[in-house]
């Protein structure tokens, strides 16, 4: 039997929590009626997780605790159309091999957040890749064009004279079917999926004549306090290294604090409130923000690990005292021809700092070389540091100079 504690479920429908439609009181009494079915969809296309991911996993993980059954749908099916979702162009079609490895890579990963012994796999093309012709016609007919093309995505490209492909606007009513085969009560998801989620209450509906709820949880900003993004390298990876995630967290915005607390730890409400009343009473940031640090960096690696990190970021941020050999990352230049003949030096980065990263921090004059601390000025002085010189990237990362032979 699933836990009917009223306290419990209002902490698991409010915190980390969007939106819940069509309301969160109903979706409160049915919790305490019955184990409800729900489910969490993901599209396998090889992605990186972090912090901004772990939202949606951490709630799924909730609802398994309090024992409801829970279903982590890996979208096989859907994921060879491509969900349109804040994209300008459509999306590369995926083969199967490469669906399933990127999946383990995807379990790897979130079994930092997910216990999978108390969650059920499933996947969509179990059922839609059996889809006939009729079935297909049917499931059509549930919805009209105009309802698809009120996508904001959709919108947006026709403004702009961009294509909208057919196989793109059935993806909605496909993701929408998946809530009609497994017969749910409840969907999660960022509230970027909303719109396919509420197509799957509508399909359910018609279907199944069966209510179903949908339950948004919300992005979160990353380091520089822009939506947390690989892309903007503002992330903070489920499968960092300890020392990175603390060090990370560390350079989140003071006002991001309470938030980080509230969707990314099992802190109680009533102590993240005296902590947001203390900073707001003048009590300094840091404290909070390193016990926010160190409960994380915790959770994605083990006690040991936070501790290790938290001295390192003391000796080394904080008392700016130079780590030892094995905190140095490489950066390797090469000496390239190029194809008329000329030579020319690279800079050849590392996996967690790209090359217009490294620039950026050039131009922001956040790279200075040890031990003096002289700022590097250019990219051409960098390319001409001698072999061994070791520099400081921002507060944190430190690199060894190497010269390819």
């Amino acid at each position: 039997m699933p836990d009917t504690n009223p306290q419990k479920i209002e902490i698991i429908l409010s915190r980390g929590v969007s939106e819940i439609l069509p309301s969160k009181n109903s979706l409160a009494k049915l919790m305490t009626e019955k184990k409800i079915r729900l489910y969490l969809g993901i599209d396998p296309t090889g992605a990186f997780l972090h912090l901004g991911h772990a939202v949606g996993l951490r709630k799924l993980q909730q609802f398994a605790e309090m024992g409801h059954q829970v279903i982590l749908l890996v979208g096989n099916g859907t994921v060879k159309i491509g969900d349109p979702t804040g994209r300008d162009e459509s999306r590369p079609m995926l083969d199967d091999a490469t669906i399933e490895a990127n999946f383990q890579d995807w379990k790897k990963q979130a079994s930092k957040i997910l216990n999978f012994d108390m969650i059920e796999v499933r996947r969509n093309g179990d059922w839609l890749d059996k889809l006939n012709y009729a079935e297909m016609v049917k499931l059509m007919a549930r919805t009209t064009v105009q309802q698809l093309l009120e996508r904001d995505m959709f919108q947006k490209r026709l403004e702009q004279g961009l294509p909208i492909f057919g196989h793109e606007i059935i993806y909605p009513l496909l993701q929408g079917y998946d809530s009609v085969v497994m017969d749910v009560d409840l969907e999660i998801g960022g509230t970027d999926q909303t719109f396919n989620m509420l197509m799957g209450r509508h399909l359910q509906q018609q279907y199944n004549n069966h209510e179903k709820w949908v339950l948004s949880t919300p992005l979160i900003e990353g380091t520089d306090g822009r939506k947390m993004s690989k892309s903007f390298n503002n992330y903070v990876a489920l499968t960092d290294e300890p020392r990175n995630i603390y060090g990370k967290l560390m350079s989140i915005k003071d006002e991001l604090i309470i938030k980080y607390f509230e969707v990314l730890t099992n802190v109680p409400t009533e102590e993240i409130e005296a902590m947001s009343a203390a900073m707001k009473n003048g009590e300094n940031p840091m404290t909070f923000k390193k016990k926010l640090a160190s409960i994380i960096t915790a959770d994605l690696s083990d006690e040991t690990g936070a501790k290790d990190a938290e001295d390192f970021f003391a000796k080394t941020v904080q008392g700016d005292e130079m780590p030892d050999e094995s905190a140095f990352g490489t950066l390797t230049i090469k000496t390239i021809v190029k194809d008329d003949g000329a030579q020319a030096k690279v800079i050849e980065t590392s996996p967690v700092l790209s090359s217009t990263e490294l620039n950026r921090r050039v131009e922001q004059g956040a790279v200075k070389i040890l031990p003096d601390m002289k700022k590097v000025e250019s990219r051409e002085e960098l390319l001409n540091l001698a072999d061994g010189t070791k520099v400081k990237l921002g507060k944190r990362d430190w690199y060894k100079i190497i010269i390819a032979k």
